[in-house]
């Protein structure tokens, strides 16, 4: 026995859907070897180029530590603001050449909130070596652990070795960088706004200093290297990155209207040069946002209150059931989504009954077109009633089929 319930939806936001549906306008041209564009809120991929070609991911690296380092520091209740060791091993001279650098030096103090926006901001080959030291005995040791939180979030193609992104050893796809940004924002939203929206690190200040050097003060100032947050409407992180073996990397992100989306743009060649590499490397990130805004959008909708599924032969007659979370948010194009259908069909079921079950489902229509669809499950266990409520039930049963008949 099944009830279907219908319910029309209207939605917020004027947003977008990429299903079977083709984009308004011709995919962006990109210099870059490989390339991915995804909706943050549902995870659907709306371009992708090579997405799947393993190159080293530079800089972007640093995105991971700052990930593993504050996964860390909540397990271990290390709060953030309170300072930290710096090893020799992350002072700025120790560094290799050629170095982005937050400059680091002996004696400083310095918190761990100040060492991710020295990653997120200058990009400090630095700081990055001081995250990594203060939460393992080794840098070796550290990358293990980055390596453990790549494989949880299914990241098949990328591994690292070391914390700043200097070795061409670090290798991941665009496809796999994206899908750690999404969960990375999942988890850490305020850091967008904290580190990697900022426009710039100044670097030491009187407060990183001891007493007798106060009065010495050498601040360096230096900008965020994401040019697009300056000059496209949106953008607020998260990460460039270079070294002569990727060419020019970037993991973006912008919203607009409720809106979110991931772009993750890698090897833009490193024979085009300094200057026309990042401008290269730019307008393929303004190309590639340009065309997701144009083409698609988000949507939330307002799901209606489902009715608890009818169960026979249980403790209980009812079980309440839970839309997944992957039908708060749908992707659809952009001209379409202002009102959307909705179905649900609710079955009744049979104890005993286990938690998540499918007991249903929740369809979402455009018009006529089917857009998104998924199962209703049950949210809890119900176990089998004692023999008269099993008897009970079956003779209810048996009537309510006689009646159909």
């Amino acid at each position: 026995m099944k009830k279907i319930y219908f319910f029309a939806v209207p939605f917020i936001f004027a947003v977008s859907l990429a299903y079977t549906l083709d984009p308004l306008n011709e995919v962006p041209d990109l210099k870059a070897r490989s390339a991915l564009l995804m909706d943050a809120a549902t995870g659907m991929v709306l371009f992708e180029k090579n997405a799947d070609e393993q190159i080293p991911p530079a800089s972007l690296t640093k995105l991971m530590t700052i990930y593993v380092a504050e996964k860390e520091a909540e397990r271990r209740g290390i709060p953030l603001n309170e300072p930290v060791k710096l090893p020799r091993q992350s002072w700025a001279v120790n560094q290799p050449p050629r170095s982005s650098l937050m400059f680091l030096a002996q004696g400083q103090i310095v918190s761990l909130e100040e060492l991710f926006l020295g990653m997120a901001i200058p990009s400090g080959n630095d700081a990055a070596i001081a995250v990594a030291l203060n939460f393992s005995p080794t840098i070796e040791a550290f990358a293990k652990m980055m390596n453990r939180e790549a494989a949880e979030i299914g990241m098949n193609d990328t591994v690292f070795v070391e914390p700043s992104g200097i070795s061409e050893e670090n290798l991941t796809t665009a496809r796999d960088f994206a899908a750690f940004c999404r969960e990375y924002l999942y988890l850490y939203p305020e850091n967008l706004k904290k580190y990697h929206s900022v426009t710039q690190f100044a670097y030491p200040k009187a407060s990183n200093l001891r007493p007798s050097m106060q009065n010495r003060v050498e601040t360096i100032v230096q900008g965020n290297h994401i040019g697009l947050i300056y000059s496209f409407d949106g953008v607020d992180g998260l990460k460039t990155g270079y070294i002569d073996e990727s060419g020019y990397n970037i993991a973006l992100t912008a919203e607009r209207n409720g809106t979110r989306f991931i772009a993750v743009i890698l090897g833009v060649p490193a024979a085009l040069g300094s200057h026309w590499g990042v401008r290269a490397r730019d307008s393929d990130g303004e190309a590639l946002l340009t065309w997701g805004f144009n083409n698609f959008k988000t949507v939330r909708p307002e799901i209606p209150e489902i009715p608890p599924a009818r169960v026979w032969k249980g403790r209980l007659n009812h079980v309440p059931l839970t839309v997944p979370e992957n039908m708060l948010a749908l992707t659809v194009l952009a001209d379409r989504g202002d009102y959307i259908r909705c179905e649900v069909t609710v079955h009744d079921l049979f104890a005993p009954l286990p938690a998540g079950e499918p007991a249903g489902s929740i369809t979402f229509y455009d018009g006529e077109e089917k857009i998104a669809g998924t199962d209703l499950l049950t949210e809890d266990e119900i176990p089998a009633g004692n023999i008269f409520k099993r008897l009970w039930d079956s003779i209810l049963l048996f009537f309510l089929h006689l009646g159909r008949r």
